[in-house]
């Protein structure tokens, strides 16, 4: 099945995001765009503020039962999958394949990405759901830099796998400099 993503928008701005910053610590709006750095300490801070930039994209031919893995996320994210109902498709569902294509079109705020991307870029996520979301990222990567940087498996972003099965990136030789490439903020 050939997925693809159809398209991939971005919403909201660092300056909303740093002014919003500002409103929480009582200051005002500022006239500067916040620096890269400034980004990736907010976006590693998890501050709030990072829910007003947000992601929207489309897969297309997205296998059904890949798509359930990325319905299981509901905070921070919304999902629209194409039906399989009888009545809206004409087709009986019943027998319906797992693997049938599906369009699934999503949005979601910079925090949630960042949360999915530590479960469905683990080495224990199946190969198909880690490349349909790996698209997502290499997405966001050429229009917000720093937001991709910061989607790293959760080994990554706790320093060790929490898994009860690991896939061995915890235990290698470049995991260290994973690890130290995400905290980074230079």
């Amino acid at each position: 099945m050939d997925v693809k993503i159809k398209w991939l928008k971005v919403k909201g701005s660092w300056r909303e995001v740093a002014d919003a910053a500002r409103t929480t610590i009582r200051m005002e709006e500022g006239q500067k765009e916040p620096s890269p750095k400034w980004k990736k300490r907010i976006l590693l801070a998890e501050h709030s503020p990072i829910r007003k930039l947000t992601f929207g994209w489309k897969w297309s031919n997205l296998p059904y039962w890949v798509s359930v893995h990325f319905v299981r996320h509901k905070f921070g994210i919304e999902h629209f999958v194409s039906t399989q109902r009888t009545d809206r498709t004409g087709t009986d569902r019943t027998g319906a394949r797992q693997d049938s294509p599906v369009e699934h079109e999503c949005f979601a705020n910079a925090q949630a990405v960042m949360f999915m991307s530590r479960r469905r870029l683990c080495g224990q996520a199946s190969p198909e759901t880690r490349a349909a979301w790996k698209m997502v990222v290499d997405e966001i990567a050429k229009k917000e830099p720093e937001v991709a940087e910061k989607c790293v498996p959760e080994c990554v972003y706790r320093g060790f796998c929490p898994e009860f099965k690991s896939c061995g990136l915890a235990e290698s030789k470049i995991f260290p400099e994973l690890v130290k490439r995400y905290r980074s903020v230079d």
